[in-house]
């Protein structure tokens, strides 16, 4: 019987049909003749397979190549045309006219319409809002006083959703303590106390647990309430808020965060052996979950109306500075990106959709909500896209998707070499798009040379000073190219 050997086949396969033919008759009848034609055949059919796969992905390299004009047309638009600036100069309007917009307060309702208003009238396509309802705490007066070793005031934010403290405050002495691990060995410490947690600072990942947790875990050992360090790597005496959150079945005690300065000083207080008492009052308030929304608008697709790419940043911020870096700035370069392509008259494949979330700052409220409304379309979803670790100088995209979609990506980012934005890293981040990126969707986030994002973080620094019209302009190019490019391929994205 002669066996044809495919001249295609992998070195191991063609030393084992060899190794085969070589054997003493004696041996070889006891090697099915039949079962390494199946072997063959099956060899053979992998490394055509293999070989269709690797000829497929170079088809779809060339294609993303002849985009190069494209996007280059884009990013002179964005960087050095018409557009140069633009971004920049709507957040400011923006910011300037509405404030910060936190989680169902009147200037959150303002923002909406705001912007509802300016997208039409940038003629995007199918502008609306869809309903959601959304937690509404209001901070009210507080304040905090050092009493004992000294007369000092201490700067606070209330955290989000705490209680207030009673009528007149809360006057007690203060425990310090450096981690949970540390509370546990001193519990008996902190009963009728306050407790402060002078946690250093790790990551943002990492050390945010004690803003998010540190009230339940001090009420469990009978602390009255929590101050704590806030989560930033610098400070110049600025207090950093967030949300937190109470467990259930724990008394739910007041929790503010303080500054460095603040925390720092009282652990070497507490070092030396000295009594320290504080007085804090906090009149917050939670009231009922309100209607709000959140604001879509999109560039149709030309074939695929039904699939979409997805930009977003989110609207609130919290209820200090203007909430021009967190997040205004990711929600305008999300605006920015479908006006460039506007302004070219590009119009993709695939549907490009700008949805600025509300009340990602509680937890990604508004986005959980949309999630549920549009999953039973999960398949459309081409890419989901957010931007909320500032628009600093950009540096590229950090990526969750399949290993096939990662490698058309590589390849996307290689349009961006004109402004050196190619960096694809691993694990796109996003309250607003986690959600998606679970259920298979492949996901994008901006990645950015964010070192000073933590500096300005949920504080008062919050505002347009920070924000830097060229690095904006940048930011804009690179997202409308990856938007773009990805939305108008012959095929989606392989999950």
């Amino acid at each position: 019987m002669v066996v044809s050997i495919p001249t295609c086949l992998p070195t191991e396969a063609l030393t084992l049909i060899y190794s085969c033919q070589q054997m003493k008759d004696g041996h070889i009848k006891k090697f099915s003749i039949f079962s390494l034609a199946l072997t063959v055949t099956f060899i053979h059919c992998s490394c055509l397979a293999r070989n269709k796969d690797e000829k497929a992905f170079s088809d779809r390299a060339e294609e993303i190549a002849s985009y190069a004009n494209v996007a280059q047309d884009i990013i002179d638009l964005a960087v050095r045309g018409k557009a140069q600036n633009r971004s920049y100069e709507r957040l400011a309007d923006f910011t300037d006219t509405i404030g910060n917009r936190v989680s169902g307060s009147k200037n959150l309702d303002l923002a909406i319409k705001y912007m509802y208003n300016a997208l039409r009238e940038n003629g995007l396509e199918n502008v609306h809002l869809e309903p959601v309802k959304i937690p509404h705490w209001v901070r009210g007066e507080e304040s905090a006083m050092m009493l004992h070793p000294q007369n000092h005031t201490l700067a606070i934010l209330g955290l989000g959703s705490s209680v207030a403290t009673p009528k007149g405050g809360i006057e007690a002495e203060v425990l310090v303590v450096e981690s949970f691990e540390e509370l546990k060995k001193r519990a008996k410490e902190a009963s009728g106390k306050f407790v402060t947690f002078n946690q250093p600072f790790v990551s943002y990942g990492k050390t945010v647990q004690y803003r998010e947790f540190g009230a339940s875990e001090a009420a469990k050992v009978g602390a009255v309430a929590t101050l704590i360090r806030s989560v930033t790597p610098f400070s110049i005496n600025s207090p950093h808020t967030g949300w937190q959150d109470y467990q259930e079945g724990v008394k739910k005690i007041p929790t503010a965060c303080i500054t460095v300065e603040d925390a720092v000083m009282m652990a070497r207080m507490a070092k030396r052996g000295q009594k320290i008492v504080v007085r804090l009052t906090m009149n917050a308030q939670t009231f009922p979950d309100v209607d709000s929304f959140n604001t879509v608008a999109e560039i149709i697709g030309s074939e695929h109306p039904e699939q979409v790419v997805l930009l977003s940043g989110h609207l609130d911020s919290w209820d200090v500075g203007q909430g021009a870096m967190d997040d205004g700035g990711g929600a305008l370069i999300s605006w920015e990106a479908l006006s460039l392509l506007k302004d070219l008259g590009l119009r993709p494949r695939r549907t490009l959709r700008t949805v600025f979330w509300s009340a990602e700052e509680q937890g990604g409220v508004g986005a959980q909500q949309y999630f549920q409304l549009h999953k039973v379309n999960i398949s459309n979803f081409n890419l989901v896209m957010e931007s909320d670790m500032g628009t600093f100088t950009p540096l590229g995209l950090q990526f969750t998707g399949s290993t096939q979609a990662r490698a058309i990506m590589a390849e996307v980012m290689k349009l961006l070499k004109p402004i050196n934005t190619t960096n694809l890293e691993e694990h796109a981040e996003g309250t607003d798009i986690e959600m998606w990126m679970d259920a298979g969707v492949p996901g994008a986030s901006l990645h950015v040379a964010d070192s000073k994002y933590f500096w300005f973080h949920h504080t008062n620094g919050d505002t347009m000073s920070v924000q830097n019209p060229v690095e904006m302009n940048l930011c804009s190019a690179l997202w409308a190219v990856v938007a773009y490019v990805v939305a108008d391929l012959e095929e989606m994205l392989p999950r």
